[in-house]
């Protein structure tokens, strides 16, 4: 029932959020196509993803998730994504409800539970289920709001927090609580994640990563592929990539210049890791610009 009333609401916030040209409430929005489109890529900051109506799939490194009505995705990590829309049309567009993750009320969640969040060593930082009817119930309370100015000032943090409560204690929460746990394996990839975005430009030396994340080299390498589904070396090529493609649909110089921009030494290299990963040359998306 809530799934169902949640579609309801998502009609009535797309309509606030194109009128106001912005989100009609913090934290939730509705991204909606009508069209299925080709490989995107986008660098997820931790969001919970819930497909109201349509299809996509999702992958990180090998790992690909195929989400459909119903189904919530979690991306605990900033993680680098490539998405594409396989089911959308303009009689029954594709659309999801986004809900961004807020890390301070998680953790202080995760300070009064305790126990209760027990970790999960088989979790991963792309998790799909379907939706959970103790987080969409609140949810549903939480859009409502978005017609009651005074009730959203009031009630909108506390419902905030309960929907962050389920999620955390949920099947589908396992990753999060291991990024909470003081220490854990997931927590030091977490700092090492935050290092490779903030140089992302800069070669990539394992071994300062490692030290980063308080491991030895070969430690390290293993927890990031089991953390994030993809290794170091990976992510950085990724993350060069979805802002290569950025500048490209921008209107840059020239290719050799996006490939500069993102670190790279060698324009062939650029685009022959480009090729691979969007399977077009970057000449292709340059050329659209225009």
């Amino acid at each position: 029932m809530s799934l169902e009333r949640l579609k309801q609401l998502s009609t009535e916030l797309l309509a606030k959020e194109i009128e106001a040209s912005g989100r009609a409430l913090p934290s939730a929005h509705i991204f909606q196509r009508t069209e299925i489109t080709v490989f995107e890529a986008v660098v997820y900051n931790p969001v919970i993803c819930l497909i109201l109506q349509g299809r996509k799939e999702m992958s990180v490194g090998r790992q690909i998730v195929d989400l459909t009505d119903g189904q919530m995705l979690l991306v605990s990590h900033d993680l680098p994504v490539v998405s594409k829309i396989t089911q959308a049309s303009a009689a029954r567009p594709y659309r999801a409800l986004i809900f961004s993750l807020d890390l301070s009320i998680l953790r202080g969640l995760y300070e009064q539970v305790g126990e209760a969040a027990s970790n999960d060593a088989h979790a991963t930082s792309l998790s799909a289920s379907p939706a959970d009817p103790a987080w969409t119930e609140p949810m549903v309370r939480y859009l409502e709001l978005m017609n009651a100015p005074m009730d959203a000032q009031v009630l909108g943090p506390m419902i905030l927090r309960e929907i962050h409560y389920r999620l955390l204690l949920s099947p589908i929460g396992g990753m999060l609580r291991n990024l909470l746990s003081v220490d854990s394996h997931a927590s030091r990839i977490a700092k090492s994640i935050q290092r490779i975005r903030a140089n992302f430009r800069e070669p990539l030396i394992v071994g300062d990563l490692a030290q980063v994340a308080g491991m030895s080299s070969s430690s390290f390498h293993q927890h990031f592929k089991s953390v994030t589904g993809t290794t170091p070396l990976q992510y950085q090529k990724d993350l060069r990539m979805i802002e290569a493609r950025s500048l490209l649909e921008r209107g840059v110089p020239s290719v050799s210049y996006a490939g500069f921009e993102v670190g790279y030494e060698s324009p062939t290299q650029f685009s022959r890791d480009y090729a691979r990963k969007f399977g077009c040359s970057p000449k292709h998306h340059l050329a659209r610009a225009s």
